[in-house]
């Protein structure tokens, strides 16, 4: 069985997971869920992976989101239930790895996959792209992403996108504010390497513990939020990294990381 998704480490610390199932549009089956999963963990067990870049190798699409035929195959309910948690393992997975994710939607971003979208930390899209949660249209809700949904994109909109179903611009997603930027086709490859090559080149160990740290903190009251920051702070004080960015920059030359 060939594999369903592409993994590869580029010099310099850059990441490439590719949604590599074209003929099924990237549809987020239990095996390639299983798959992004596998390379998620060894990017993030990778001393080596300074950032990470998920994208697809489909030519118009990202991911048509979950398999409509495992939805409405004759599998018992529980075992339908016991797959769910991909899901969920995914969302976290890339939430808690320590490193920056950059989503590169090359293609269109349906259903499901929406939400692997707004777990990473940065999206960039190209111009053509369209944005939507066209489940309703047929018989189903993202349940499961809009969790993430309503964490990132305001309430009302929210609401028209899983209630009406309907697709969005990148232009109009940006507006949002779940892009960050909209690139020209032509441009978009060169431009995501561009960003990937920017977070390489800052220091690992300050990006793992901002993260962790944005990814500890984000549901907390501000008081819990203040007093989990403060000692994470602290923490980056200690830091060797910390002194040789600060030191670099008094000096006017490029910092060295220690990672320490």
């Amino acid at each position: 069985m060939s594999a369903l998704v592409r993994y590869e480490v580029e010099t310099g610390g850059i990441a490439r997971i590719t949604l590599d199932s074209p003929d099924t549009r990237n549809a987020l089956s239990d095996a390639l869920l299983d798959e992004t999963i596998a390379a998620f963990e060894r990017a993030r067990d990778d001393s080596a992976v300074r950032v990470v870049v998920l994208s697809s190798s489909h030519d118009r699409i990202f991911s048509a989101g979950g398999d409509l035929k495992a939805f409405s195959d004759d599998r018992a309910a529980v075992e339908k239930y016991a797959g769910l948690d991909r899901f969920p393992r995914l969302f976290t997975l890339i939430g808690a790895l320590g490193k920056p994710v950059i989503c590169a939607a090359n293609g269109d971003v349906l259903a499901g996959a929406f939400g692997v979208v707004l777990a990473c930390d940065l999206v960039l899209a190209k111009e053509s792209v369209r944005f939507g949660c066209p489940e309703i249209n047929v018989g189903v809700f993202p349940f499961m992403i809009s969790a993430l949904i309503y964490r990132s994109v305001p309430r009302l909109r929210a609401n028209e996108m899983m209630m009406m179903g309907e697709l969005m611009t990148a232009s109009e997603a940006h507006s949002l504010g779940f892009v960050n930027k909209v690139i020209p086709d032509a441009e978009f490859d060169a431009e995501v390497t561009r960003w990937a090559q920017r977070i390489a080149e800052k220091s690992p160990l300050l990006l793992r513990l901002g993260k962790n740290a944005v990814d500890a903190t984000r549901d907390m009251t501000l008081p819990q939020a203040l007093d989990a920051l403060q000692a994470q702070l602290a923490l980056a004080f200690t830091t060797e990294d910390i002194r040789e960015g600060v030191a670099a920059f008094r000096e006017k030359r490029s910092p060295e990381w220690r990672m320490r």
